[in-house]
């Protein structure tokens, strides 16, 4: 196991040809373990060679059919290359093997976010929320696919949330000023589209909603 620690070390370190021999040198000496395999199809995934590291994902998953990481990781292969709905499949197989980590949950909501089925993807980002209250992107996450399920009010506090943790988040200045909006309160989302374009001057959508505003506001 030390190896396997070292390698993943390495790989932290951006280190990838050190990270590479320590898991080879691991699998050659326990040939039938499949963490070894797991964290080479992990390096794999990171240097963006899809196809070798799903190679390493099968060979794990055929060694221990419950190894929950190995189908995280081919579902992670997949959703790189947008190929969502076999993603799904992966990230499912990981969570009924018992891997109950925000990210698995997080990853299977966006599958479904990016096949636009809002409504499956939120209690999967509900529980990756839950499991990770202080993640910026899955608390941001979330909070879209609420407002996107028609759940203004705790979209409205998600997103409020999601400033406390990162004061200058640009777009949930912006989808707070869309929440704004939507309860008819032109001026709150002025405020929070000026907002927005402060801490991002190129942001197009505030840039186009604050002149739309300002435009009502001078009618």
């Amino acid at each position: 196991m030390d190896k396997l620690k070292k390698g993943i070390e390495e790989m932290q370190n951006h280190n990838y040809e050190q990270a590479a021999r320590l898991f080879t040198v691991a699998i050659d000496e326990n040939p039938k373990e499949p963490v070894g395999y797991i964290n080479f199809g992990n390096l794999l995934t990171h240097m963006n060679d899809y196809e070798r590291a799903a190679r390493f994902f099968h060979r794990a998953i055929e060694l221990d059919q419950e190894a929950a990481t190995a189908y995280y990781g081919l579902g992670n292969v997949y959703y790189e290359q947008e190929k969502f709905t076999k993603a799904q499949e992966q990230f499912i197989h990981a969570i009924q093997n018992g891997l109950d980590e925000a990210d698995v949950h997080f990853m299977l909501g966006m599958t479904f976010i990016h096949q636009e089925y809002v409504k499956l993807a939120l209690p999967y980002l509900l529980r990756a929320a839950e499991l990770a209250p202080e993640d910026v992107d899955i608390q941001f996450q979330y909070g879209l696919c609420l407002a996107q399920n028609g759940q203004i009010d705790q979209a409205e506090q998600t997103i409020k949330h999601v400033l406390q943790l990162e004061n200058n988040h640009s777009d949930a200045h912006y989808n707070l000023g869309v929440v704004a909006l939507h309860k008819e309160d032109a001026n709150i989302a002025l405020k929070h589209f000026e907002k927005a374009l402060e801490i991002q001057p190129d942001h197009m959508l505030a840039g186009h909603a604050k002149t739309q505003v300002e435009q009502a506001l001078n009618e």
